[in-house]
């Protein structure tokens, strides 16, 4: 056990019960050594104010646990948080119409760093330090005993660049077959949990896909951008929409959106698909005079490629710019961000901004954040990380 000296000014933000211990706040953060220690914070004068770990991710040093200087940090702690979760999720397990979702979410769910997700009675951890890893063995043993699991997989998101580390995510259980075929909402979907660092759907757009499908998709041609393996493409197209094209950079974006297409018996033959740049994309569809009833951004918060680097936070608003530009009048576009460095106000002048430049008047129609499985900590503002936005380009 480590204790570390709160400065003055951030100690009332402890005491409310803020879950990051942020390096601006300790005084003697030096004393730190290795990764999974117990933290004690405290004033001055060593009053207890919380008990954490330590595990460096992004700005931070690790999370607050609990309050409470008699709780101990063992097996019967993880248990009551990961029971809790299990509990306020029971309406998810009881849903033969989706079979897929976040069991427990880091901060919001008491244990910040950790992440879990059920995929059809297989679990996926995820670890976001070093020290969060070192308590594994009491996860999966509270996995093992209570979340009624045929598998459990891991993803290691903690090397020194923040990146994932590849290796055999394989835990415990017996191995499940992949692509293994999760229900979302009635629609069919396919996920590799042993298939490097994403599994094949981000489950945080549930929500999304449903209104595609339900409420916008019918009749319409809809472009989806950054498709990745095509999820937005197949809840339009089952929305009734005339056609769908998607754009992704990566070769794999083919025949993974094909797989998805295909689980859900739509004719693959009636969509679009490219393996190209989106920018260069947008290019390709001014000059063939390409216009579409409804555009789909979800870019990553950063990519790179051989022509450009992208960041959401600096090039949003050229990609609204861009997406105007190649949407019909009374047109859809739904512009979506996972960056969690803004927030919602912060967005959406981006998005006015891009409009401005397209010399485009809009209205927002509706708007997302995460789903209710997706549990946020109301003090730390980034656990609340996806905007997304339903905006209708308005006739001149």
């Amino acid at each position: 056990m480590v204790e570390l000296i709160i400065e003055k000014k951030f100690i009332k933000q402890f005491e409310n019960k803020y879950p990051l211990i942020h390096r601006e706040a300790i005084r003697n953060a030096n004393e730190l050594k290795e990764e999974g220690e117990i933290i004690h914070l405290v004033d001055s004068s060593q009053k207890f104010i919380a008990k954490g770990y330590y595990g460096n991710q992004n700005k931070g040093l690790g999370w607050v646990l609990t309050h409470n200087p008699d709780e101990e940090i063992n097996v019967s702690f993880f248990r009551s948080k990961i029971l809790s979760a299990i509990n306020k999720r029971k309406g998810f397990y009881d849903d033969p119409q989706t079979t897929a979702f976040r069991l427990f979410n880091g901060e919001g769910d008491g244990i910040g760093g950790l992440t879990i997700d059920y995929y059809d009675g297989h679990y996926l951890i995820n670890w976001y330090s070093d020290g969060i890893y070192s308590f594994k063995n009491l996860v999966v043993t509270v996995l093992e005993e209570y979340g009624e699991c045929k598998s459990i997989y891991e993803k290691k998101r903690f090397d020194t660049k923040g990146k994932y580390i590849d290796d055999d995510d394989f835990v415990s259980g017996e191995r499940a077959e992949f692509p293994l075929i999760i229900k979302e909402n009635g629609m069919n979907f396919a996920v590799d949990l042993n298939d490097g660092a994403m599994t094949g759907i981000f489950l945080d757009q549930r929500d999304v896909r449903r209104a595609i499908r339900d409420r916008y998709a019918k009749g319409k041609h809809v472009l989806n951008t950054f498709s990745y393996t095509g999820a937005f493409s197949v809840a339009a197209a089952l929305g009734g929409a005339k056609k769908t094209s998607s754009v992704d950079l990566a070769k794999r974006s083919e025949p993974k959106t094909m797989e998805q297409l295909s689980l859900n018996d739509i004719d693959i033959e009636k969509q679009d698909l490219y393996v190209m740049d989106v920018y260069s994309y947008f290019k390709y569809a001014k000059r063939h005079d390409l216009k579409y009833d409804m555009v789909v951004l979800d870019p990553p918060s950063f990519a790179r490629s051989k022509k450009k680097t992208f960041s959401s936070a600096k090039d949003y608003p050229s990609l609204i710019t861009n997406s105007v530009e190649i949407t019909k009048s009374n047109g859809i576009i739904i512009a979506s961000t996972n960056n969690a460095s803004f927030g919602m106000d912060q967005f959406k002048k981006m998005v006015d901004k891009g409009f401005k430049e397209a010399g485009q008047a809009y209205r927002i129609k509706e708007e997302f954040g995460l789903p209710r499985d997706f549990t946020v900590h109301k003090l730390y503002k980034p656990s609340n990380y996806l905007k997304v936005l339903v905006i209708e380009k308005i006739a001149k």
